[in-house]
């Protein structure tokens, strides 16, 4: 099927679920959210540069998955809306028990742009304290690895062997967190 652009086709919901709806929009069909507003993936690294990974399985899949910590923004019925900063800053401490001391955005974009309008930001995580347990909310099962820098592609490497499934935009933080360990300085990211 080819995209067109169709400024007089009308969105048309063709099912919606609790957190998801699905949806007709000329001859494109797609997945929106209707819990949240936005999507934050957060790239986190300890001071000793180990970096962060959550594990949690993944009905979707059937899996486990390895992922950066990330969640879902103006997801808790919130009075006054969450600020993409906001959430990023309660998903890491959420998953992994950490509170940053600095939060600075490095991109967003589209998740999946062929079947889903979701949009996500990504930021990377600085001055991190262990304040919490971490693990999630009371729906989710997560657990935490703390992997030297130095020793990520290796590991994930062995979990992919293990049959863990490894969310790609690991290797895009992993890119990130590698020049910005070059680079001690403050970085600026368009």
């Amino acid at each position: 099927m080819r995209a067109q652009i169709d400024k007089k086709a009308k969105k048309e919901i063709l099912h919606e679920g609790k957190f998801l709806r699905f949806v007709r929009e000329g001859e494109w069909e797609y997945v929106e959210r209707n819990n949240c507003s936005a999507i934050v993936i957060i790239i986190a690294m300890t001071d000793e540069k180990r970096v962060l990974f959550v594990e949690q399985y993944r009905p979707p899949v059937k899996r486990r998955a390895i992922e950066f910590p990330a969640g879902l923004v103006n997801d808790r019925g919130q009075k006054r809306p969450e600020s993409i900063l906001t959430a990023a800053k309660r998903e890491l401490l959420e998953e992994t028990g950490y509170r940053a001391g600095k939060m600075t955005k490095l991109l967003e974009g589209p998740v999946s742009s062929g079947s889903s309008s979701d949009m996500v930001t990504i930021l990377h995580a600085q001055n991190l304290e262990k304040v919490a347990r971490g693990g999630g909310d009371e729906f989710e099962s997560i657990t935490v690895h703390e992997v030297p820098l130095d020793e990520a592609d290796r590991w994930l490497l062995k979990m992919r062997r293990k049959k863990y499934l490894v969310e790609p935009k690991i290797y895009t933080g992993l890119y990130f967190l590698h020049n910005l360990n070059l680079r001690s300085k403050a970085y600026v990211f368009p």
